[in-house]
């Protein structure tokens, strides 16, 4: 089972962030296919099933948002990834602003997969430390 739901959430990561990248291009192109309705929903849909994946490993391995350390950094960059990513795609007052969001929450997202692989909080961030 573990492994099922493992599989079924890195298909999720693997979308949405290909998802976040491909409307990152449009918004940078302002291309009217951004204000397409499934564009805007089929995201939702994917991160449900990602959310409910996440929860599912949580429990099915024991490990936990606060009580284990890189389970808590990943709750944390997740948050950040989705406050960076509402500013690149939508409240942002500049593109410029916009832009420089959209490549924060990519390298957010990066940091958080160097996170989930190394198991340790600060991921690609430790070899610096």
């Amino acid at each position: 089972m573990y492994v099922l739901v493992k599989y079924v959430h890195v298909i999720s990561v693997t979308l949405s962030v290909i998802g976040f990248f491909l409307r990152g291009v449009l918004m940078l192109r302002e291309a009217p296919l951004m204000n397409a309705r499934w564009v805007k929903v089929l995201p939702h849909v994917n991160d449900t099933i990602l959310l409910a994946a996440a929860l599912t490993l949580a429990a099915l391995s024991d490990q936990y948002p606060f009580v284990t350390g890189w389970v808590t950094a990943k709750v944390f960059g997740v948050m950040a990834y989705i406050i960076l990513g509402a500013l690149a795609l939508r409240d942002a007052s500049t593109k410029k602003m916009r832009i420089v969001c959209w490549l924060a929450s990519l390298a957010v997202f990066g940091w958080i997969v160097s996170v989930a692989l190394t198991r340790q909080p600060m991921g690609f961030l430790s070899g610096l430390v």
